[in-house]
């Protein structure tokens, strides 16, 4: 008896650690809510692994992108740069899309095949996504591989035009050749986010020439120690506003440009989705008079995992504090609000300073307040 008791005992103890270490892989999930009419996709579509330049076997990025609760990701290894090739011989350039969607495969997460076509300046790296065979994108004419890649159907943005490897002043510009391929719609997007780095004047040529707005961590090492995500840190990443979470609808949204980005508790993108997600972020779910007088205290909800840096616009002052306020992520900020009178109703408008639709311009929002009687 002594003994089964001591076999129960292991195997409970043996399951709780099992179910710790589970809970533990998705400690640091993310969640960003749905706008009107399409659902929020979370992507990264800049990713290496041995297969190119990177440090980690493609099954190992899966599991990052699990952490991270990913809903898409693609394998971006570089076409022409392959320092690995020695050890690792692959003739194959779809190889590392293969062993990343069988490793995949259980878990419900969606792998892309994708590339990096790796040029010099112009045209620079860019990767083509949604791509159905690798090899055909080995070619020397930059411009046909670009027409190759389109032809395959693929989604295709230009990677880290700041790069000061390939732009001494970290200032992205655009080229004639890369006019050409725009004039051409044979480059589609422009990450404005790369690694640790935001480039405004990669965000204004995405708002001047029609270029969906990208954000990638083109991790090439691991994504934890990069991004320092046991201190709260976090990948960049691409929110798409897709019908559903299909190729289908994700490839559709980003020729369409619904995209955001998330990068270093910045959220940016163009002001007509930026704002509904920011809006169905943060919301009022109390609001209570203190007794008699016409000073109402306010709590607002974040659901994400945003640290969000609002100013007050409204022609009300706060009671608390001065007019800037922090909604924390995942949490409920309670502010205290002089409406001079008691009101049923009323709005209180903030503009969301870590929130960019445009360089150095942030958009406001408006939340509605109504008083519990």
């Amino acid at each position: 008896m002594r003994y089964l008791l001591f076999v129960i005992c292991c195997w409970l103890i043996v399951g709780l650690q099992a179910q710790q270490v589970h809970n533990h892989a998705f400690t640091r999930v993310v969640r960003f809510p749905n706008i009107p009419g399409y659902v929020s996709v979370k992507c990264d579509f800049h990713i290496h692994t041995v297969f190119s330049d990177g440090s980690v076997w493609p099954d190992i990025r899966v599991e990052e992108a699990l952490k991270d609760s990913l809903d898409m990701i693609s394998l971006t290894e570089h076409l022409e740069y392959q320092p690995h090739i020695k050890d690792i011989p692959h003739p194959d350039r779809n190889r590392s899309f293969e062993v990343g969607a069988q490793a995949a495969k259980p878990y419900g997460l969606t792998l892309v095949n994708g590339s990096e076509i790796t040029r010099s300046m112009p045209p620079g790296h860019n990767n083509a996504i949604f791509i159905k065979d690798a090899n055909k994108l080995l070619m020397d004419d930059p411009i046909a591989v670009f027409k190759e890649a389109n032809q395959q159907g693929a989604f295709v943005f230009w990677n880290h035009s700041n790069w000061i490897a390939q732009q001494r002043d970290g200032i992205s510009k655009l080229t004639d050749m890369h006019r050409q391929l725009i004039g051409d719609k044979l480059l589609h997007g422009i990450e404005v986010v790369n690694d640790l780095t935001y480039s405004a004047e990669a965000l204004q040529i995405a708002l001047d020439n029609n270029l969906t707005i990208m954000g990638t961590s083109d991790i090439h090492g691991l994504v934890d120690w990069q991004y320092g995500i046991a201190d709260g840190g976090h990948r960049p990443l691409t929110l798409v506003f897709a019908t559903d979470k299909s190729e289908t609808s994700v490839k559709e949204a980003l020729f369409a440009g619904r995209t955001a980005v998330w990068y270093n508790n910045l959220l940016i993108g163009r002001e007509m989705y930026l704002v509904p997600l920011i809006q169905a972020s943060l919301s009022v779910v109390k609001a209570n008079y203190q007794g008699i007088s016409s000073v109402v205290d306010v709590d607002i909800k974040n659901t994400t995992g945003v640290d969000f840096i609002l100013v007050n616009q409204s022609p009300y002052s706060l009671h608390t504090n001065d007019d800037v306020v922090i909604v924390k992520a995942y949490d409920t900020t309670r502010i205290e609000v002089k409406t001079l009178e008691q009101l049923e109703n009323f709005n209180l408008t903030f503009k969301v300073m870590n929130g960019i639709v445009a360089p150095k311009t942030h958009p406001n929002i408006d939340l509605n307040v109504t008083v519990k009687k």
